[in-house]
């Protein structure tokens, strides 16, 4: 159902006459689509016997999650807010209309055991004395999250936090207060306060003037007042530390158990580096110390102040500096390879290395291909494509060919200007694959599940031309073999899964949620967290593979906008970039031979790419097309000529099968472009001095 609310204590407020529920689960969505989706899926998975009502609130996203509440799951109570309107005001127009004996505010990037309402549920009912309890709470890499318990951040406590004196001395009863470090994590404890991203409340210690002995009773939603729920002047962080002192200081109990524990992705639209997460973060801690420590706080907030500009500081430098490391280093790159030409070309030492020379023509050509790369979007996060680098020398050598006809200190060499074109963009070609080349090759990964969803998720990868996995293959939950036959591997049951990992050199465990529940992923998490691996989701029914810091979809091929554009084959700018790109891998393996890294046995395949490169360079083949060796062909009739590279090298699955080359080569043929091309040609380089270097 869809909802508008104006305020938390409008004219929707539910009545005292309708029938109570055992649980209001309540979730704040804000453009975190695939995130809402597993989350609810667990909720429900999670409900057992309870009785149960479930709100969504959403804050204005753009991103499809209320369609998705509307249409698959029917079940929820929408609220469409039409602007971000915070945590604690979203939060409070649901429980305004709730009718749980508990309220539980979860985060939507969470997944919840199966068990995990019914074992919260349990340990309330049989605690009259708790206001509210929270759960052990773990990080996307199994490891445990410090936020599942807290104490309030009184001057003190702040102070160790902030000082770094907590993480040094994380199991001092005193230094360790702030998320006390020093309790056992299995441990049931009393403290001050939860996480807002998993919190069970009750709902007599919302309510005014109710007593304990009542806590179990009806109540009235009508005596809900905006002091008894989310203070709203708290935007985003400390609005949770805020209700917990309140129902604290009402006399109620806040519990941690660790019986039950949930998966918490952590939002990153507010990483702990950037400058909005330390206003947001501070903040909070500065208005809850004027709110509730008065006179004595102004010490600390003179403190905080300063650590708000102390850590803003330290954000934009490290910002600034990640911006202009890589400028730098191509400006470099191009000076010396002008510097080195230009000694090559003139007999005197003392002409190149004048003060005259060293400032305008290296200089000016370094700025100029710098600058010319950024304005190509070559220095736009996570993305190191080579086209910009083409345009930016182009730019350099335009500019400062051209400058040569009007500046004389310029004007003594233009064959300087010339010659260093190409071995400038070699260069900063090749320094982008060496420190690019880790972090481009895509993870092992295994699937934990049904054998039928590794398949499936094994189709959909098999079709990208750029996979964010490969899938090594899946371990079942079961002990016994299906007997299924799949087009991917089973490596074995659930209980040999650390070995495989181990063996097999995996980086990645995707969890299959179909028929998976969610406490084998939550047991196998924590279980395997000592391992250097990131854990994911395949989302059930779905397309999205959700990871900590980003959401796959695998419905559409993985490429980016700059590569769908323009048209292969024709024009003399594309056939000119094709031939300098093939020169440019031509030279990287020429290197690589020449310093001797080739195994014996590997030496006549490198030997045949460099000689199809060269027939690149002089136009003899197409950079991109057919090679002799690859198994499965294009038609004819899609006019594929014979090539350097094939579409076939930056397949990644092993010994791909017909239907999987073909949908390669027809997704390349309807996105060709000249970045496209740069970008196969790269991997199947990458591949070669892989193959040759084992």
């Amino acid at each position: 159902m869809g909802m508008e609310q104006p305020s938390p204590l409008g004219s929707g407020t539910r009545t005292g006459q309708e029938a109570m529920v055992d649980l209001s689960v309540i979730i704040v969505n804000y453009n975190v689509r695939e995130f809402l989706e597993q989350a609810l899926s667990s909720v429900f998975r999670a409900r057992g016997d309870l009785e149960i009502e479930v709100y969504v609130v959403d804050n204005n996203s753009v991103d499809g999650s209320q369609e998705l509440v509307l249409s698959q799951f029917p079940d929820v109570n929408l609220i469409e807010n039409h602007a971000n309107v915070g945590f604690g005001v979203a939060n409070n127009m649901a429980i305004s209309q709730s009718r749980g004996r508990y309220l539980l505010i979860l985060n939507p990037d969470t997944i919840v055991q199966e068990d995990t309402l019914a074992t919260l549920v349990r340990f309330m009912d049989a605690r009259s004395e708790a206001g509210a309890v929270g759960c052990k709470i773990l990080n996307p890499d199994g490891t445990f999250a410090p936020e599942s318990r807290r104490a309030f951040p009184t001057p003190e406590v702040a102070f160790y936090r902030m000082s770094g004196l907590s993480r040094l001395f994380p199991g001092s009863e005193r230094f360790g207060r702030y998320n006390l470090t020093f309790l056992p994590q299995d441990e049931t404890c009393e403290v001050d306060a939860l996480s807002g991203s998993c919190m069970m409340i009750r709902r007599a210690a919302l309510l005014k003037a109710v007593t304990r002995e009542s806590a179990t009773t009806r109540s009235d939603l009508s005596e809900l007042t905006p002091d008894r729920l989310f203070d709203e002047d708290f935007f985003m962080y400390g609005e949770d530390l805020d209700l917990c002192y309140r129902i604290q200081a009402a006399g109620w109990k806040i519990y941690y158990t660790p019986d039950t524990q949930i998966i918490h992705y952590k939002g990153e639209s507010t990483r702990k580096g950037d400058l909005r997460y330390v206003k947001l973060f501070y903040g909070a801690m500065l208005l809850f110390a004027e709110k509730h420590f008065h006179g004595r706080s102004w010490l600390f907030r003179l403190a905080i102040r300063a650590a708000i500009m102390v850590r803003a500081a330290a954000s934009a430098l490290r910002r600034g500096a990640r911006a202009l490391a890589v400028p730098v280093v191509d400006f470099a790159i191009v000076y010396a390879t002008v510097t080195a030409v230009a000694a090559l070309r003139f007999d005197e030492p003392s002409e190149v290395l004048s003060t005259r020379f060293l400032l305008t023509t290296p200089m000016i050509y370094g700025l100029a291909a710098s600058i010319g790369i950024r304005l190509a979007g070559g220095y736009a996060r996570g993305r190191w494509r080579f086209r910009p680098v083409i345009v930016g020398i182009v730019v350099a050598f335009v500019t400062v060919a051209t400058l040569s006809f009007f500046v004389k200190e310029i004007a003594f060499s233009r064959f300087v200007i010339l010659a260093s074109a190409m071995p400038s963009m070699i260069l900063l070609m090749l320094w982008r694959i060496i420190a690019n080349r880790k972090r481009k090759e895509p993870g092992r990964a295994i699937v934990v599940g049904d054998g039928l969803e590794a398949a499936r998720l094994q189709t959909m990868i098999s079709s990208q031309l750029q996979p964010p996995f490969s899938v090594v293959g899946y371990v079942e939950a079961g002990e016994t073999d299906s007997g299924l036959d799949l087009p991917v591997d089973r490596l074995g049951s659930i209980n040999q899964v650390r070995d495989i990992i181990r063996l097999r050199g995996i980086d990645e465990v995707i969890f299959a949620m179909a028929g998976l529940e969610n406490r084998t992923v939550v047991t196998l998490m924590s279980a395997l967290r000592d391992l250097p691996i990131e854990f994911k989701t395949f989302v059930e029914s779905g397309s999205h593979v959700i990871g900590k810091a980003r959401v796959d979809d695998l419905a559409v091929p993985i490429i980016s906008t700059e590569q769908t554009i323009g048209t292969a084959g024709s024009g003399w700018i594309h056939r000119l970039c094709d031939r300098l790109t093939a020169a440019s891998a031509l030279a990287v393996l020429t290197v690589f031979r020449v310093a001797g890294k080739a195994r014996r046995n590997e030496a006549s395949s490198l030997a045949s790419r460099q000689d199809a490169l060269k027939r690149a360079v002089a136009g003899d083949f197409d950079l991109v097309g057919w090679l002799p060796e690859d198994r499965y062909r294009p038609p004819e009739e899609w006019g594929v000529q014979r090539g350097a590279v094939s579409v076939t090298d930056a397949i990644y699955t092993p010994q791909p099968r017909a239907e999987e080359v073909m949908r390669a080569w027809r997704m390349y043929l309807d996105n060709q472009s000249i970045s496209l091309n740069v970008e196969i040609t790269t991997r199947a380089i990458r591949r070669t001095l892989a193959s040759s270097n084992e």
